[in-house]
């Protein structure tokens, strides 16, 4: 529990609207929201080890927008004939709604973050 309060936290309460905007565009803000995200995660391990792993993926996960590379390769694998082009802004074709589009994203990327920063508690 209190790793789903540190990460809730972390990723909606301590972000920034410039945070929000840009750090997909530009690294720094990335960054700056990335080492913000994994502090309060000190509460909960001293494992240096743990706590880069948090932050580094963090900031790639949301930096790059991995999740929509999940998304898309999950709805690939059951119709092959979706293309990349047509579905590159969440990983759900264009006829897909877009704020279940979005809001499923926001999923995807949540559960992400929550399984590696477990994996990253728990044995790091």
């Amino acid at each position: 529990m209190e790793q789903l309060i540190l990460h809730l936290f972390g990723d909606y309460i301590t972000q920034t609207d410039w945070m929000a905007r840009n750090k997909t565009n530009k690294p720094f803000p990335a960054i700056v929201h990335a080492v913000i995200y994994t502090i309060p995660f000190m509460l909960l391990t001293t494992s240096i080890a743990a706590l880069g792993v948090i932050m580094y993926t963090h900031l790639m996960i949301d930096h790059y927008r991995l999740a929509r590379y999940i998304v898309f390769a999950k709805n690939w694998i059951t119709d092959s004939s979706i293309r990349w082009d047509e579905c590159n802004k969440t990983g759900y074709p264009e006829n897909v709604p877009v704020w279940m589009a979005t809001w499923l994203l926001i999923i995807a990327d949540n559960t992400m973050h929550l399984a590696i920063n477990y994996a990253a508690l728990r044995w790091l």
